[in-house]
């Protein structure tokens, strides 16, 4: 018998971050998708500013490892407009939050008609959002994925290790570092020791740096060679 998929609609939970955005919480898993401290500030501090910020193309090819809420998505359409550079940005996610709980996230107050349009883009297909973001939602297990495209900038916004440890596996970051750029550039909020090796055993060269409210340290790696 399967297990009881702990990403039913049924159970998951609306709740306000301390910055005023919403995260969801799953019961089964005791997991937030995240920080309690801010969901919009930490995906920012993650994702935009230690990541696609430090990658100074014209031209930015954005991996996505979970696409969970879409304010990555559309923290990176806005920011790519801002920047006035061209995304590709490719989300991987096993589990799509159902349209209908992702409509009462209050992420729709940033830009209530580019968060739509992340969110009934078509899975499967590359969608044009605006003139310089490109969406492509892919619904996959990570594991089995086969990485096709050259990545500048990887988000890896999977849960937690002690969550969901079948997405934190060597085989699968050896996968990504030989997927990515020259100088490609992967965040993540995770820091703990045991992700920082399994990337230095992938080959990237890693740095703690100073994470978002609540959090003293995340993790970025780049491909140097």
């Amino acid at each position: 018998m399967n297990p009881p998929n702990p990403f039913h609609p049924r159970s998951i939970r609306l709740e306000i971050t301390a910055d005023g955005s919403h995260t969801l919480f799953l019961p089964e898993m005791d997991e937030h998708y995240h920080s309690i401290h801010g969901a919009t500030q930490e995906s920012h501090h993650v994702y935009i500013e230690s990541g696609l910020n430090q990658c100074l193309k014209p031209y930015i090819h954005v991996l996505e490892m979970g696409f969970g809420t879409g304010l990555n998505a559309l923290l990176t359409a806005l920011e790519a407009e801002k920047r006035n550079i061209q995304v590709i940005y490719t989300a991987l996610e096993k589990y799509p939050v159902p349209l209908d709980i992702a409509g009462q996230l209050n992420y729709s107050d940033i830009h209530p008609t580019l968060f739509s349009q992340i969110h009934t883009a078509e899975w499967e297909s590359l969608v044009s959002i605006t003139p310089s973001f490109r969406l492509q939602k892919i619904q996959t297990d990570f594991n089995t994925y086969t990485y096709p495209d050259p990545y500048d900038v990887v988000y890896y916004d999977a849960f937690a290790p002690d969550k969901q440890s079948e997405v934190w596996l060597q085989p699968l970051a050896d996968a990504i570092f030989k997927a990515m750029n020259p100088q490609g550039i992967l965040t993540t909020y995770c820091a703990k020791g045991a992700i920082r090796r399994m990337m230095q055993q992938a080959g990237f060269v890693t740095e703690r740096i100073p994470g978002p409210p609540g959090k003293r340290e995340m993790l970025r790696a780049r491909r140097e060679k």
